[in-house]
């Protein structure tokens, strides 16, 4: 089946990978340059709150490299026929829940705060409470730039696949949750798109689909179990009155001066929002930063970490298994193209589904990756130093999960990305396994896994779900 393609692929993928580079050249504005002074020490510790550059530094001197010496194909003779992207979308305001948390820190310090430090003298005189709860969650100018320059890399590290041809002919499809700042950041990764290739004569649709964006609404086991259930969490809980939060809190306190009383693990937080949020949004190494030292960030990074693992990744079950909808999309798009490879045309080249940090956990908790020894615990994080389920690194804003389907001589290859780094399956060693090896791998889930079942609440009442 390979020889059908071979040539011609070969060409448009050179033909598109010119035009990338002459297009790039000629939107200079696409380019920005995000200055290496303003990050404060804390910012690799954000969580889901952490910028797309920390985890690709390179980006920092220039917004639209690729990584070269990374994304490379399986083999030389290997050419991609396939490509679906799973996608947060991109920086966004805080929720009103935070904002009004946010507020109330303010209001605290600017009455009793009084440690006659400069960083506090420009939080009362200088710096303004500009959040407001309408904001809610929205996306900013920065998260529409964090989708309209991966969209530029992605065509540059897939030029044969995401390219104007494919965009002009639809075969590029565009899916997104409801939330606006999904809808936002799929129009921007469009626009991306567009403005590569000085596209003025299209618009481009997109679809909306919330049963596999948003799974977790749809799954009433979840909801029932988890969100609804105020046990689901307890390790949460249990962490706030651990020594290692109160001593963050004692740290805060003494900082600003304040009775230990009064600063409480809510605003805790609420001050680290207003660091992380400062810098994600306008690049601002704000004052609110100096509340806090690198060891107090690692703890808090810690305490989002626990709440994550607990409500979206391996610590119950229904977790994962909340996105097994998903997981059979994406499966299926990847069978249907390595079908359709056999006759020569794939009529789907690329698919980009843009949804939320609480979309990519639970899929890659089920696919197995990031899965530490050691359960997270409110009573281990001294262990848990060098765990592997970080969010700062796995999903900050724009994070994307990425497969690439390849047609090799030996067979069709699967190459997984996650923010645009090559990432071996759990226990396949081939950095781009056979497909079938793959599907092997996941031959329980693609026979199973079956989401209204796993979904279904039992029949027996579930009014205290302390057993999950």
């Amino acid at each position: 089946m390979r020889h059908l393609l071979s040539k011609k692929s070969f060409v448009l993928t050179a033909f598109s990978f010119a035009l990338a580079r002459v297009s790039y050249c000629s939107v200079e504005t696409v380019q920005v340059l995000y200055p290496r002074k303003n990050i404060p020490a804390l910012a690799k510790y954000f969580g889901t709150k952490a910028r797309y550059e920390e985890v690709n530094p390179y980006l920092l001197d220039d917004i639209l490299a690729v990584n070269k010496s990374l994304l490379k194909p399986p083999s030389v003779n290997c050419i991609p026929v396939h490509l679906t992207a799973v996608i947060r979308h991109g920086t966004r305001y805080p929720t009103t829940k935070n904002i009004q948390k946010m507020h109330r820190l303010y209001d605290l310090v600017s009455r009793e705060a009084t440690n006659g430090e400069k960083w506090l003298r420009d939080i009362k005189t200088e710096w303004k409470m500009w959040y407001t709860e309408d904001m809610d969650g929205q996306i900013v100018e920065k998260g529409r730039d964090d989708h309209r320059h991966l969209a530029v890399r992605l065509a540059r590290s897939f030029p044969s696949l995401i390219s104007e041809e494919n965009l002009r002919s639809n075969r590029i499809k565009f899916m997104t949750s409801s939330k606006h700042r999904c809808v936002d950041s799929t129009v921007a990764f469009i626009e991306g798109l567009k403005n590569l290739w000085e596209v003025k004569d299209l618009d481009f649709s997109h679809e909306v689909n919330d049963p596999l964006m948003r799974f977790f609404d749809q799954c009433r086991r979840f909801i029932e179990h988890v969100e609804k259930n105020k046990n689901a969490l307890k390790e949460v809980d249990l962490f706030k009155s651990t020594s290692e939060m109160k001593r963050v809190q004692r740290n805060v306190a003494n900082r600003l001066r304040l009775q230990y009383s009064k600063v409480t693990p809510d605003l805790v937080e609420a001050a680290f929002y207003l660091c992380s949020y400062e810098f994600s949004i306008k690049s601002v190494n704000s004052p609110w930063c100096n509340l806090f030292d690198e060891v107090d960030a690692k703890v808090l990074e810690y305490a989002n970490d626990l709440k994550q693992y607990w409500k979206r990744g391996y610590g119950h079950d229904i977790n994962r298994k909340s996105s097994c909808i998903l997981f059979h999309d994406v499966f299926s798009r990847l069978d249907r193209a390595a079908h359709e490879i056999r006759f020569g045309h794939v009529t789907e080249a690329v698919t980009v589904q843009v949804g939320h940090a609480e979309t990519l956990l639970p899929l890659l908790s089920l696919m197995g990756f990031y899965k530490d020894e050691t359960p997270l615990t409110a009573d281990n994080y001294a262990l848990q130093g060098n765990r592997t389920f970080r969010t700062s690194r796995i999903v900050p804003y724009a994070a994307n999960l990425v497969f690439v389907l390849y047609d090799c001589e030996e067979g069709l290859r699967l190459q997984f990305l996650l923010n645009e780094r090559p990432l071996t399956f759990p226990s396949i060693s081939h950095s781009a396994p056979l497909y079938e090896t793959v599907r092997e791998h996941y031959k329980d889930l693609l026979e199973g896994c079956n989401f209204e079942e796993e979904c279904e609440l039992p029949k027996t009442s579930c009014s205290k779900c302390s057993e999950l």
